[in-house]
């Protein structure tokens, strides 16, 4: 899990560069998703393999049965998950410290505002959004794929009937009700991500449009009060 301990360390540079809701979606990330799969799914799936039963002696079988059914164990699948889901952050934290970076020798800072937080605005608003969009793509796949690749539930006896198999025997797994327990949880966290990240994603495109809106009437007020001024003018 040391390549975990090293994306939590990259992440933890994103809160000063995210909206209220991107920090609870990275508390949710850090607590429910990456400490609770080193902490406790890990040791539950460490015996997945071993305890695999197969009603054969033929050698072999119960190998290729488990390749069978588990194409990728459910522990690679979710660090893959966290993995590819955070990369998009990662992106747009890059972005933003080159974007801060060259803020920092000007006298005027158009994205960093007191006590070194960062306004999401302009390029940074664009490259957030855009990170949004992909980590809802990403979050969705993942989803799906886990459904398509073994469910969602750890069932206690499978068939298989691949080779060297002798003919179709019953496979019993390890701990099926714990393992299933599990799966449900990063399944229930990985939909609470997803729908934090759909609403910060709302969110921004109407905090956009309300700007642009009073921006508009503050630009419409300003030419009706110019427009005064000149007729005042002309009498």
């Amino acid at each position: 899990m040391g390549d975990l301990e090293f994306l939590s360390k990259l992440l933890k540079k994103v809160n000063d560069h995210s909206t209220a809701i991107g920090k609870v979606w990275m508390t949710v990330l850090f607590l429910f998703r990456i400490m609770v799969l080193g902490a406790g799914a890990e040791k539950v799936w460490e015996d997945e393999h071993s305890s695999l039963e197969c009603n054969t002696q033929q050698p072999g079988c119960e190998q290729v049965c488990y390749d069978w059914q588990f194409p990728i164990s459910h522990i690679r699948f979710w660090v893959l998950q966290i993995i590819f889901v955070s990369t998009p952050t990662l992106m747009y934290l890059g972005h933003a410290m080159h974007i801060i970076s060259k803020e920092q020798h000007r006298q005027t800072s158009k994205y960093i505002k007191g006590k070194g937080h960062v306004r999401i605005k302009g390029q940074l608003l664009v490259s957030y959004l855009a990170q949004l969009f992909f980590k809802i793509l990403l979050e969705i796949g993942f989803i799906v794929g886990q459904y398509y690749l073994y469910g969602f539930v750890m069932v206690p006896m499978f068939s298989c009937s691949q080779s060297p198999c002798p003919f179709t025997v019953p496979c019993y797994m390890s701990r099926p009700t714990e393992k299933t327990i599990f799966i449900i949880f990063m399944l229930g966290v990985a939909c609470v991500s997803l729908l934090l990240s759909v609403l910060e994603l709302f969110y921004l495109i109407y905090s956009k449009m309300l700007r642009s809106s009073g921006g508009d009437s503050q630009s419409l007020g300003g030419s009706q009060n110019r427009a005064t001024e000149d007729s005042r003018r002309l009498q």
